[in-house]
Order: structure tokens, then C-alpha cells, then sequence
């Protein structure tokens, strides 16, 4: 790193996976800074999941190693992970249905608080403007006492981020955010991911197949292909990789920027 530049949020060295006969990952490393928005791309199959759930300490590398602020998490569990500081959310939005937006979000914060209660009234009470006020950042204020089940699926996607954000987290880690989503949905949830990591210093982790997306909203792109790093950097240099190219469609010349 330069003198000037801050130092990195995240930092993967090396990381090596097997399953069996098959690498999932092969020396993979990149680093993520304050601030930025990072897409993690590549086809089916490319070993984008096991290096997610290396970083979020569900699953434990064959080598390598994950360092948080110069600290090294590698194989701490997911539960201690999140309390140093790393949010997730995932393709699949994971919410409860029967609590209210605002409860859920309550819910959340008293999680990452680790405090514990009996009964949920007095619960209820606990971190109500905190999670007021997260709610309005993402959006979804207006929809507070609203049951989660209610909820439109790109209403339930901002709750989540809500949620995830509970916990005050440096670095995010998103499993396809805009999965499922209209192109208008895809394009206002991934513009206010944007606001939130330029507003927080957050460092964001994403992985996306909407390609449209990705390229219009990235500040880095990372891609993977059969387990390794075949491409990283600006939007611009990984639309024009010829690996990239090869590895998304098999040598055929053409443009990897439109939404598959």
C-alpha cells in the first residue's frame, strides 16, 4: 500500500479450498479498502460461494488466510466474526414473517449488542430509535409497523440491509442483493448499497449474475474462474479481459456487460 492510501478493510491471502478431487479455490487473494463496493463475479461454479463462507467464517480454507483491520479471522466462527465487525446478507432474504419491519430490526440490534431479555415487551423498547434510524436509511421507515410477510420481496431485501447493518459493520458481505428483482428494483437497491458504503466508510463484498449491475455500480471487480483469480480490477479492464471472455463464453467474442 502507498503512504496515502488507507489501509485494507479486508484482506485474502492464498485461499485454498478442496472438496474431494475438486480445488473450489486455488490461491485466491484480493483485499477490499474503506469506502469501496467490490463485485466478486464469475461463472457457476467458479468457487464465488466457498469464498464467501470462508470469509464469514462458515467454512474453514485447506490454506490461506482472512485478515479483518491486520487481524487474522481465518476459521473463527460466523457468530464472533460478525461481533469484529463483518454483516451479511443472502440470496435469499432471511427475515421473521410475524414481526414487524421495526421489530426485526430491534431484534437484530439487540443481537449484535448481546444483550439478553426474557420477554418481549420490555424487549420491544430496547434500541427503538436506533432501529428507526435504520430503517430510514435504507428506505423503508415508512413501513415500520408493517409485518415482514407483507412486504414486498425488494421491500424485504431493504430490511434485511437494515438488519445487517445493525451491527455497525466495516466490512458487508452481499450474496447477490438484486436477486430476483425487476431491472428498476435491481438498479435503486444497488444505488442505495452505494450511498451507504460511500456514507459509512463501509467496505462492501458482493456477488452478482446481473451484469448490469455489476458494471454500473462496481468500483473493483474481482472474477473467479474454477477456483482462481483470473481478473481483477477497474469495470472497464475486466469488460475487455479476453479470460474474462473465455471463461463467460467459451472464446466467443462478444460483450459481458448486458444483464444473462
Amino acid at each position: 500500500m502507498s503512504g496515502n492510501a488507507p489501509a485494507p478493510v479486508l484482506e485474502v491471502s492464498a485461499l485454498t479450498k478442496h472438496y474431494g478431487g475438486v480445488r473450489a479455490l486455488d490461491g485466491v487473494s484480493f483485499a477490499i479498502a474503506p469506502g469501496e463496493l467490490l463485485a466478486l463475479i464469475g461463472p457457476n461454479g467458479a468457487g464465488k460461494s466457498s469464498c464467501f463462507n470462508i470469509i464469514n467464517g462458515q467454512l474453514r480454507p485447506d490454506a490461506g488466510e482472512v485478515r479483518l483491520h491486520g487481524r487474522a479471522i481465518t476459521g473463527l466462527a460466523p457468530r464472533r466474526i460478525a461481533r469484529l465487525g463483518v454483516g451479511r446478507t443472502f440470496q435469499v432474504a432471511t427475515v421473521f414473517g410475524s414481526m414487524t419491519a421495526l421489530e426485526n430490526v430491534q431484534m437484530a440490534l439487540i443481537a449484535a449488542q448481546g444483550r439478553v431479555f426474557r420477554l418481549w415487551a420490555p424487549a420491544r423498547r430496547m434500541a427503538r430509535e436506533a432501529a428507526l434510524a435504520l430503517l430510514e436509511q435504507t428506505g423503508t421507515a415508512a413501513l415500520a409497523e408493517r409485518p415482514a410477510a407483507a412486504l414486498a420481496y425488494g421491500d424485504v431485501k431493504r430490511l434485511e440491509l437494515a438488519m445487517a447493518l445493525a451491527g455497525d459493520p466495516s466490512l458487508l458481505l452481499m450474496d447477490e442483493p438484486t436477486a430476483g428483482m425487476s431491472a428498476e428494483e435491481r438498479q435503486a437497491m444497488i444505488a442505495l448499497v452505494r450511498r451507504l458504503t460511500r456514507s459509512r466508510g463501509l467496505a462492501v463484498l458482493f456477488t452478482e449474475h446481473a451484469m448490469d449491475v455489476v458494471f454500473g455500480h462496481a468500483d473493483r471487480v474481482v472474477v473467479l474462474a474454477r477456483g482462481r483469480l483470473i481478473a481483477n480490477g477497474s469495470v472497464e479492464a475486466v469488460q475487455g479481459d479476453p479470460a474474462v471472455r473465455e471463461a463467460y463464453l467459451g472464446g466467443v467474442s462478444a460483450s459481458i456487460s448486458e444483464t444473462p
